[in-house]
């Protein structure tokens, strides 16, 4: 298999840890390279679910070196109950697994940080999942973030006594709220040593060497690119880049080593939390369209990793060239199309009208995007059942044209198509 970054291309949740679960098998190492457990991975192998936040979704696999990149952040109470449930199942976690020198550690000031910042937003909320991923990477760039490799530095108590006095002094001057204890930091700490240390290693070296050696490697990113702190909808983002070029950064690995980029998408649109969604027809607040309800019951939408009821809407063409341009992806692969089974019509939203102007791309001013009304085209539904369909044939011709337009109005051929969770429902195209 060529080396090939995997990406999802949406705001999140377009079902990415089954896709590199289904080619994990096929390369010799899946390499996670930014965001930190605000991911959540669901893998379904025959009738077991796995949500995976941080290890990375080739995990399952005999064969497979899964590592996780310095573009990373890494929470150790969360990777180390991940651990220890992929032990408890038989999983050699610890032969598989390496985790980078140079990753970023959450702690426990960084949680309650981030908690307390949304609390006092009231309704202007980010809708963050309250991980302390954003004070976690604010830290790395304010050059005060604590790595793996800190862990064994003779300067490190010096450096958590400051981190927890500038972060205690804002929990409880600014914000009112209980600062966090030295004795939470140093439990964790702990526990990243025994169990984090024997992990630890070169990332950037790995690869290198095993490239050149003629191994195949898979990059599996987290998050969407809607989400991208840079070209998403900025500020109702991740702290992180989630573009394909993040890769290259998160990993210490050179562009000549990548050679296609897969953007994984659903046959409709998904977000969780905050921020413009222009073909949103059903969340959990009020709005209730029948479609939007279709797609929300039978997509099962609700967050892996928050649990909340995702907001649903129609496929955004606009969105998903969007990603393609600024990712560079080569290939989609759609998911979900089973969801659409029954209904009487489809839609596919191919560009905004914002102050009686077409716009064909996403504005960079998010209160603008949230004015935007989207432009739908409407097509025939279908009442065959694409559920569990493995070849194309048994895709019906409505399905197949509302494929067909995805890839005109996006710009991108599609390369597979998952028709539901279980890793045999795939086609590839």
């Amino acid at each position: 298999m060529k080396n090939t970054i995997a990406i999802g291309i949406q705001w999140g949740d377009e079902g990415k840890g089954k896709i590199v679960d289904l080619l994990a098998p096929q390369v010799d190492i899946v390499a996670r390279f930014q965001g930190g457990p605000n991911a959540g991975h669901t893998l379904v192998i025959g009738n077991k679910k796995t949500v995976l936040h941080l290890v990375p979704s080739g995990i399952l696999h005999d064969a497979t070196l899964c590592l996780i990149g310095n573009g990373t952040v890494v929470a150790p109470e969360t990777i180390v109950e991940e651990m220890d449930t992929l032990l408890e199942a038989g999983i050699p976690v610890n032969e598989r697994l390496r985790i980078s020198d140079r990753c970023q550690l959450i702690l426990p000031y960084h949680r309650a940080l981030d908690a307390a910042r949304e609390v006092a937003k009231g309704k202007g909320k980010i809708g963050t999942t309250g991980r302390g991923i954003g004070p976690a990477y604010e830290d790395k760039t304010a050059r005060r973030g604590i790595r793996l490799i800190d862990l064994v530095s003779e300067g490190l108590d010096a450096k958590l006594a400051e981190n927890l006095a500038w972060t205690n002094f804002q929990l409880t001057e600014y914000f009112k709220v209980d600062p966090v204890s030295r004795a939470d930091i140093d439990a964790v700490i702990e526990l990243a040593r025994e169990r984090l240390l024997p992990l630890m290693a070169d990332v950037s070296l790995i690869l290198y060497e095993r490239h050149k050696a003629g191994d195949s490697i898979l990059f599996e990113g987290a998050q969407g690119t809607m989400l991208d702190v840079d070209f998403g909808t900025y500020p109702y983002v991740t702290s992180s880049n989630t573009v394909a070029g993040a890769a290259l950064a998160g990993l210490g690995v050179g562009p000549g080593m990548i050679d296609e980029v897969l953007g994984i998408c659903k046959a409709y649109t998904t977000r969780v939390g905050a921020g413009p969604f222009p073909t949103e027809l059903y969340n959990a607040d009020g709005m209730c369209d029948t479609a939007g309800k279709h797609l929300a019951e039978k997509g099962n939408e609700f967050g892996s990793t928050t649990g909340r009821p995702r907001r649903t809407g129609w496929f955004d063409a606009v969105v998903v060239r969007h990603a393609v341009r600024v990712a560079g992806v080569t290939g989609l692969a759609i998911t979900k199309l089973d969801v659409l089974d029954g209904l009487e019509e489809v839609k596919l939203c191919t560009g905004y009208m914002c102050d009686s102007e077409l716009l064909q791309t996403i504005p960079a001013d998010s209160a603008r995007l949230e004015k935007c009304e989207p432009v739908y085209e409407t097509l025939s539904g279908w009442s065959d059942v694409t559920f569990g369909a493995t070849s194309m044939d048994q895709i019906p011709e409505q399905a197949k044209a509302f494929l067909k337009r995805i890839e005109e109005v996006c710009e991108c051929p599609i390369t597979m198509l998952s028709t539901g969770p279980d890793r045999d429902h795939i086609i590839h195209m």
